[in-house]
């Protein structure tokens, strides 16, 4: 059965805490959508502007997630719920440490925002063998971005996730039917590489998703936006 993970662009805490409780005991998974305004345009928790993470004492970051990096609490009910932490920023190698003290399930890097693929790869390679045994770790690529600058890196990751839509980090964008092709082609060189997508991901697509080869479903805005979501992720489920 095709995982389906919630992804969530919480425009603040509040709006996380509240999603998250939406599906909580639905789901073993939310996804969470975190962007810096800088490598995306858009700026969501726990950025209250602009800017790096590493500047956690700085007024442009979240109260909350201070506390959370200090130990002081815990992600929204986060003895029920795993997170999958989406790094739309510009800094997530640098800040790596940073972002593993949320307590997430899975790290999700974007290709095209960590530079010298060399680099990123000896960073891989480097990651602590009991973070690498607790946590799994994933690249997202973009539709325009060439695939082939993913296959040198498959054998020190989990999973790829394919955007499904050509302007990432913002829910209800239209769907690029050029991911499937991106699937079959990881597919047929990487069989038992596990592929997800993120982006335009309804009700029409999820079947098509699924058949070109993806197992895992971060879906937005077609659950959240939903009078009935237990039934909306089960009819996902079920597709």
């Amino acid at each position: 059965m095709t995982e389906i993970i919630p992804a969530i662009l919480p425009k603040n805490y509040e709006d996380l805490k509240n999603k998250i409780a939406l599906v909580r005991g639905i789901v073993p998974v939310v996804q969470i959508d975190i962007c810096d305004g800088i490598f995306i345009k858009n700026i969501t928790w726990p950025f209250l502007s602009a800017g790096k993470s590493s500047d956690v004492n700085g007024a442009d970051l979240d109260d909350h997630f201070r506390r959370i990096l200090n130990e002081e609490e815990g992600m929204p009910f986060w003895e029920d719920i795993d997170f999958e932490l989406d790094l739309m920023v510009l800094d997530a190698m640098e800040n790596f440490d940073i972002y593993t003290k949320l307590g997430a399930r899975r790290i999700i890097f974007h290709i095209e925002a960590v530079g010298d693929l060399k680099e990123f790869k000896n960073f891989l390679e480097g990651i602590d063998i009991y973070i690498r045994e607790a946590m799994e770790i994933g690249i997202a690529i973009n539709i325009k971005t060439p695939l082939e600058q993913i296959f040198p890196l498959v054998d020190n990751i989990d999973f790829v996730q394919c955007m499904g839509m050509d302007k990432v980090g913002f829910q209800g964008q239209e769907f690029d039917e050029k991911v499937l092709e991106n699937i079959k082609t990881l597919k047929e060189k990487f069989p038992n590489l596990t592929i997800s997508v993120d982006g335009g991901v309804d009700f029409e697509t999820a079947s098509l998703l699924t058949n070109a080869g993806a197992g895992r479903l971060a879906v937005g805005s077609a659950i959240f936006n939903t009078d009935d979501i237990i039934s909306t992720i089960e009819e996902f489920r079920n597709l």
